[in-house]
């Protein structure tokens, strides 16, 4: 599968994190996938990757999530999931905000595949904008981690059964 990233998209959901001083954001897309939003918010929640960062969820946070609310979450059902909740939500993407308000995760079909994520910055004790030592020195793994989602929900949407069920 080829993972590239790219520019935040100028009209997305996440442009305005982008243009904002102290943001991360990023953008990384899967070249000739392709699937309604529905179908990849299920893709994306339910792919075995995903299911053991839910496992890690449940143990540390307390936070449950099945299946069937991934499904639920894509239908537009439920606006909660595991750690998150809906922040907003178009025909083509979908932006998800954890519980802290400091990381959002951002999913797009507007152009193919793509996956993005958002960390708001906090105040240091001199008052400058910072992202904090955890997240810059996990980003490189974040960044390898976030190809890994996008490349597993792209494959489970290839593989996706005759009856447009996951297998």
């Amino acid at each position: 599968m080829d993972i590239q990233e790219a520019d935040v998209p100028d009209r997305s959901l996440i442009a305005q994190f982008a243009a904002r001083e102290g943001y991360y954001t990023d953008c990384f897309v899967a070249h000739g996938a392709q699937s309604d939003l529905c179908g990849y918010i299920e893709a994306f929640y339910t792919q075995p990757l995903f299911k053991a960062e839910r496992l890690l969820l449940r143990v540390a946070a307390g936070a449950r999530s099945t299946d069937d609310e991934a499904a639920a979450l894509a239908r537009g059902e439920i606006d909660r999931f595991a750690v998150w909740h809906v922040s907003a939500r178009t025909d083509t993407e979908l932006l998800m905000v954890d519980a802290s308000g400091r990381t959002m995760s951002w999913l797009s079909v507007a152009d193919g595949l793509s996956f993005g994520s958002v960390v708001t910055p906090v105040r240091d004790r001199r008052g400058r904008l910072t992202l904090g030592p955890v997240f810059h020195s996990l980003l490189s793994a974040h960044r390898i981690y976030a190809r890994a989602l996008l490349a597993g929900a792209a494959r489970r949407l290839r593989h996706r059964g005759s009856q447009g069920r996951f297998l």
